[in-house]
């Protein structure tokens, strides 16, 4: 814990760091029984965006900024993936 957090911005940053665990536990499940593609596909794009939010919430608490790269480069990773499933899933094909 940084020395310099006012405790109630700790709590909350505690608080947001489980439940951002919580819910990508529970998108991890619905990855492994979704139903079909797309909702298997939601899923994880929910977990990528809970794993940034993670990874930003651990920088604000510990004070180290290189999370919040980590976190940007999860996201355009995220969002590039999600792009190539998605087109995938509708075309057949990532590269036309």
């Amino acid at each position: 814990m940084a020395t310099d957090i006012p405790v109630f911005l700790d709590l909350a940053i505690t608080i947001g760091l489980v439940i951002a665990s919580g819910v990508t536990l529970l998108a991890g499940y619905r990855v492994i029984r979704g139903p079909t593609t797309p909702d298997r596909v939601v899923a994880l794009e929910a977990i990528g965006i809970n794993v940034v939010a993670i990874a930003v919430l651990f920088a604000l608490r510990t004070g180290r900024g290189f999370f919040i790269d980590v976190g940007l480069v999860l996201a355009i990773i995220g969002f590039v993936s999600t792009i190539a499933v998605a087109r995938y899933v509708t075309e057949g094909d990532i590269i036309q």
